[in-house]
């Protein structure tokens, strides 16, 4: 019994000495998981890249002429008996498909799995349409000028916007080599814009007489560099490749409010560097 003993204590006297001599290993102190993270890519810092894109834009023209042909007719004849500026002049709706090229700069802050930060988004393009109505009308009485009149009324509206920039509030999650985002701001363009409206005036002492052109009424309304702005959102994703360099997605809605409504949505493929 006295031997068990005795071999007992040795064999604990070596265990202890052997644990002693073990190196104080994380897993030991409790510690393996402190700072854990599901990404390994410091995404933190400035950052620039270039991009392309293609897109759509979609137009609503209605209404775009209204006033300036109510200007035009202001204490006309033909205005107060027959309403033209009241007709039904709606130009409707357009879209357009381009493609489109810029860059992008910007700044995150990173906290943990946690991304945050600011960013410059431009793009070059073609974005815009065009439409124009006309409608045509016959007094069913003589006016008060004693004549029959026979009156068309045309207006026309265009927008083209070449130039995009964006800024930006960047929300984002770290996950790997991942790090998928959304974004939300204020959107700024530069576009030409340009409505015309347009009568033209033919009167008869009888309904079916032969009908004599009046002078036409014409205004234009032009505006070229002509700064527009909106608000922009969505989604997108960059892919650390190597070091800093990284690949990115993403996909952006744009509304700007001016003399004609216009919503841009494009797609965009990227390629920046972190600094």
């Amino acid at each position: 019994m006295r031997g068990f003993l005795l071999a007992a204590v040795m064999l604990g006297t070596v265990s202890a000495a052997h644990a002693a001599d073990m190196p104080d290993l994380p897993i030991l102190r409790g510690s393996f998981t402190d700072g854990l993270s599901s990404s390994n890519v410091n995404w933190q810092g400035f950052y620039v890249g270039g991009q392309a894109g293609y897109g759509s834009s979609d137009e609503n023209f209605n209404g775009s002429t209204k006033n300036m042909m109510a200007a035009l007719l202001a204490d006309t004849l033909i205005e107060s008996s027959m309403g033209v500026s009241q007709w039904n002049l709606g130009l409707g709706k357009a879209s357009q498909r381009t493609t489109g090229y810029g860059a992008f700069a910007g700044y995150n802050g990173q906290w943990e799995d946690v991304v945050m930060g600011l960013e410059v988004s431009w793009i070059h393009g073609k974005f815009g349409g065009s439409a124009s109505a006309s409608e045509r009308r016959v007094s069913p009485t003589a006016l008060s000028d004693g004549n029959f009149h026979d009156v068309t009324a045309t207006s026309t509206s265009s927008i083209s916007i070449s130039d995009i920039g964006t800024f930006r509030g960047r929300a984002a999650y770290a996950w790997g080599c991942f790090l998928p985002y959304m974004f939300g701001g204020l959107a700024l363009g530069n576009a030409d814009i340009v409505r015309t409206a347009n009568v033209q005036d033919r009167v008869s002492p009888t309904q079916l007489g032969t009908y004599t052109a009046l002078v036409p009424l014409s205004s234009t309304d032009a505006q070229h560099n002509h700064l527009i702005y909106g608000y922009t959102a969505g989604l997108g994703v960059d892919v650390n490749l190597v070091g800093g360099l990284f690949m990115r997605a993403e996909y952006e809605y744009i509304r700007f409010s001016s003399a004609v409504d216009t919503s841009i949505n494009t797609v965009r493929a990227g390629v920046g560097y972190k600094f």
